[in-house]
């Protein structure tokens, strides 16, 4: 008796044992994921577009803020002072609204994309985005004015005109997707909007880079700088924001925002 009670207790453990469930697997720790090297690359190009951007307004606004347009236009220093100079009225005052107020969107423009700000002072997000916002209107209206009588002749008028009511347009449609709530979309269009208050930057990189490609194809009498800027400043209209706007197009894809895509042809 004792041992076939025995052998019903093992056989009775045994099976204890073997029906107990596994204890459960102890999870992997998993290192934590490195940045992006992309994130570092983001704020690499944010910094250049800011410094170039406040360099930029304060190159080309301060002289006119400081010095009459005869008096820079005497000087030869004040870019376009001598086509500016003997203008109506109607358009000085449009050419003074434009450069002021196209300084400040282009100095406030690259404070949008800042992800800090936006994240930790919304509010003061905001307010930055109002004013960028109206600084654009008044800049692109002051545009659409002076494009008929720009420099650059024929060329200027329909490429500065472009530029001035495209400005007005993507400004317009990032303010209606922001009142709608739509923020992806809002980003987008502000990204585009700013891609053209860039074109103040791009429009003076491009220049003396047209001007030195020309110095090859001087004549004999040497090279001429005057009639150099006349060529170049004649390519600019379209130059100076045509890439831009598809630079900002590619950001935006690839940032997964909503983008134009060219329709696919059907079989």
């Amino acid at each position: 008796m004792p041992a076939a009670g025995g052998r019903r207790y093992r056989r009775r453990m045994t099976t204890t044992e073997t029906t107990r469930p596994a204890a459960a697997p102890t999870p992997e720790r998993r290192p934590t994921p490195a940045r992006p090297p992309r994130r570092i690359g983001a704020r690499v190009g944010w910094t250049w577009v800011l410094l170039s951007s406040v360099g930029i307004a304060a190159f080309a606004v301060v002289p006119y803020l400081t010095s009459s347009l005869p008096v820079l236009a005497a000087s030869g220093g004040g870019g376009l002072a001598e086509h500016y100079a003997a203008q109506p009225t109607a358009v000085l005052v449009a050419f003074y609204v434009h450069v002021v107020a196209g300084g400040l969107a282009l100095v406030t423009g690259p404070l949008q994309f800042w992800r800090g700000l936006r994240d930790r002072a919304p509010r003061v997000h905001r307010w930055i985005g109002r004013v960028s916002l109206i600084a654009i209107g008044l800049a692109g209206v002051a545009g659409l004015v002076l494009a008929p009588v720009s420099a650059a002749g024929l060329v200027g008028t329909f490429g500065f005109g472009a530029l001035a009511a495209l400005w007005l347009l993507t400004a317009w449609r990032g303010y209606r997707a922001i009142r709608h709530g739509d923020v992806p979309a809002h980003r987008a269009w502000m990204m585009r909007a700013f891609a053209l208050t860039y074109a103040a930057v791009t429009l003076r990189l491009w220049l003396p880079l047209l001007m030195f490609a020309q110095v090859p194809f001087a004549g004999p009498a040497g090279f001429d700088a005057d009639a150099a800027f006349a060529n170049a400043y004649a390519a600019v209209p379209f130059l100076c924001w045509l890439p831009n706007l598809l630079v900002a197009e590619w950001l935006i894809r690839r940032r997964g925002l909503p983008s134009y895509r060219l329709a696919q042809g059907t079989r």
